[in-house]
């Protein structure tokens, strides 16, 4: 075996371990966010109907939390895995871009807790502080998107810049989007809460018009 094909090999193989670790952080993640939601414990004398679906209907916003959470992480998952398809080299500043983006998706189970936890009480603290956290990874996401697509790093092969730049302006929709719903929170937060679910379904209407406006050059 020639040392460039041994040097090749190794570099692969060291890229599937980056790639490995980092599905196994976002496993763990989710994981994590379902482990917040606990069982209601109601003491047998007071067990009724009404009483358990009263019990559950508290739980309703650690519920959306971890809905709005499974979502976001969902999406990054799908995103940090289209990155890395096209990633055929690595390097140091990838790897601790890497690990700072694994950072931010492994401190979203705290994050959902604190915010599910009083988002409903109207208070503004846990709603800035997981904002925070969706604008770190979207900034992180940004940048790696950027960094890999540079032609100059030479670190990916097969992405074009249109892509690379929907693909940046994509990482770095939903930190504005959240931080527009944040802005709202402070005067109709009754409103605000709900207002999450839309980003699926404004980044499912951007990826059509941009499937869409490819299939149109080809």
């Amino acid at each position: 075996m020639s040392d460039k094909l041994q040097n090749e090999l190794k570099k692969e193989f060291q890229l599937e371990r980056m790639i490995l670790f980092s599905d196994a952080v976002f496993a763990i993640a989710i994981t994590l966010l379902v482990i917040e939601i606990k069982v209601p414990e109601i003491e047998k004398e007071h067990l009724t109907e009404g009483g358990l679906l009263s019990a559950l209907a508290k739980l309703i916003p650690k519920f959306f939390g971890f809905i709005i959470s499974f979502m976001f992480i969902g999406i990054y998952w799908t995103v940090h895995h289209r990155l890395f398809g096209y990633v055929i080299n690595y390097n140091k500043r990838l790897l601790v871009l890497n690990l700072f983006f694994l950072f931010a998706i492994a401190l979203m189970p705290f994050s959902t807790a604190f915010y599910s936890e009083y988002v409903m009480k109207h208070v503004m603290t846990p709603v800035i502080f997981y904002t925070g956290n969706i604008i770190l990874l979207g900034v992180i996401n940004f940048i790696m998107w950027r960094y890999v697509s540079n032609p100059t790093h030479q670190l990916s092969e097969g992405i074009s810049q249109a892509d690379a730049r929907y693909f940046s302006f994509r990482a770095i929709l939903i930190p504005l989007l959240f931080t527009v719903f944040a802005f709202i929170y402070l005067f109709q937060p009754a409103i605000a809460v709900y207002l999450p679910i839309l980003i699926p379904v404004i980044m499912r209407i951007i990826a059509a018009r941009h499937e869409k406006k490819k299939s149109k050059k080809i």
